[in-house]
């Protein structure tokens, strides 16, 4: 099983960005890029909560693509996710001013969108505004990245919960530790709805295929 939940994880993971070598003068190019590029955003908060309207547009650009498919994964249609992730941006332009920005900004956006989908996804459950229809018309618009329309079918079979974990993991590369405290939970929780999606998942995939 550890195996066929591997399989399931490798399917999801995005395979077409290109990493730089494994060998040192690789590693430490990749570790001066990342501090310059976290260097670069704590500059872009300081401007913004200052109120620069351009440094907010460029958080916006640089941040949009991530919230936008994570918002879509848990949501399953199109128009909600972009209604919660922008929804999700402006929670946070307002509450710029009282963020910690020696702290990443992204998984602090994360963290407000997920929930936030979760949420909208549980209530537009418990109101039935979601029928079969609705849900085969937002799976042909799939978000920015390398879903493939079988890996998409087969996550609009998991619940919003598990949609979510999937999406922190294995879309935005969270681990299983930041995952937890995004969501504020325990992190045997987290670990048991990735094992429980991914399982899930590799008996659908294996399902669909002939």
């Amino acid at each position: 099983m550890k195996r066929v939940r591997s399989s399931a994880a490798g399917v999801i993971r995005d395979k077409s960005v290109a990493t730089l070598p494994a060998a040192s003068g690789g590693r430490g190019v990749a570790a001066r890029f990342a501090a310059a590029s976290r260097l670069r955003e704590r500059r872009l908060v300081r401007e913004a909560q200052r109120g620069s309207a351009e440094a907010l547009e460029v958080l916006f650009r640089r941040h949009w693509a991530g919230a936008y498919r994570a918002a879509w994964v848990v949501m399953r249609d199109a128009a909600a996710a972009e209604d919660v992730a922008q929804e999700a941006f402006i929670s946070a332009v307002r509450a710029l001013d009282r963020f910690d920005r020696r702290r990443p900004f992204a998984p602090w956006l994360h963290r407000i969108v997920v929930n936030r989908a979760i949420d909208t996804a549980r209530s537009r459950a418990l109101r039935r505004e979601v029928h079969a229809a609705t849900a085969k018309d937002a799976a042909a618009e799939p978000p920015p990245g390398p879903l493939s329309d079988e890996l998409a079918a087969a996550l609009a079979e998991l619940g919003p919960e598990h949609r979510a974990v999937v999406a922190l993991r294995y879309l935005l590369d969270y681990t299983p530790g930041e995952i937890a405290a995004l969501l504020e939970l325990p992190r045997g929780t987290v670990n048991s709805r990735l094992r429980r999606a991914l399982d899930r998942l590799a008996e659908l995939l294996r399902e669909e295929r002939p």
